[in-house]
């Protein structure tokens, strides 16, 4: 692992999955990975109930991760990965907040309803992870919301060390990515603007409804390119 996502969902973090695979930092774990790999949903929703987790098994094979589950985790993951940097994606709070009550807020309610109870796993386990443990039940409060949103962000720039942290808005597209990470920008190459609401909702209904779940190996892990799946999350 050499890259930790520190930043909530819906800060870009689709966008920098992209953007890390065609850098050469690929796969990047991601919400997706979920999807692909059921099994893993046993050992996110042990971790938010502060059981053990061989983080080195679960990440087998990545080299980057973004986004939810894993920035729940970061400080863990700075100390299995002590040689790991840290990219803290942010965003306007008031954009984050309405983005996210219109997708992985509300979407996956939308959806769950109409599948089999088995195949509802995942939020499931976002509920237990995002909505419980980090917000506390209470993220319809928009101000409490937004106050947690700050604070997270806060708390990461000052438990990181600055060498180690790029603070990073997606618009800024590769020079600042590039640059802290030590590596040339692809030519001719555009950063890539993934995921808005319309195209979340969408594919987050064509994922759930399709997903076969079958319970293995919780260590079993089925590492994904965003070049081999659907754009989510």
């Amino acid at each position: 692992m050499k890259i930790i996502g520190a930043g909530f969902g819906r800060t870009g973090t689709m966008s920098l999955k992209v953007a890390l695979e065609e850098l050469g930092y690929g796969p990047c774990y991601h919400m997706v990975e979920v999807f692909e790999n059921p099994a893993h949903i046993e050992l996110w929703s042990a971790a938010a109930q502060g059981g053990p987790v061989d983080w080195k098994k679960l990440f087998s094979g990545y080299q980057a991760t973004v986004d939810w589950p894993a920035a729940a985790f970061y400080k863990e993951l700075m100390e299995v990965y002590p040689e790991a940097k840290v990219l803290l994606t942010v965003r306007d709070p008031e954009k984050w907040y309405e983005s996210t009550k219109n997708t992985i807020y509300s979407g996956p309610r939308q959806v769950s309803t109409r599948i089999p109870a088995a195949v509802g796993r995942p939020p499931q386990m976002i509920e237990k992870l995002v909505w419980e443990r980090t917000f506390g039940g209470n993220f319809e409060d928009r101000h409490y919301a937004i106050e947690v949103f700050k604070h997270h962000n806060k708390e990461v720039k000052e438990y990181v060390p600055s060498d180690r942290l790029l603070v990073y808005e997606v618009k800024e597209g590769w020079e600042p990515l590039c640059e802290f990470l030590g590596v040339m920008a692809p030519k001719d190459q555009p950063f890539p603007h993934l995921n808005d609401t319309e195209s979340f909702l969408s594919m987050m209904r064509e994922r759930l409804q399709s997903m076969d779940y079958q319970p293995s190996d919780p260590q079993h892990t089925k590492p994904t390119s965003s070049r081999s799946t659907d754009q989510g999350l």
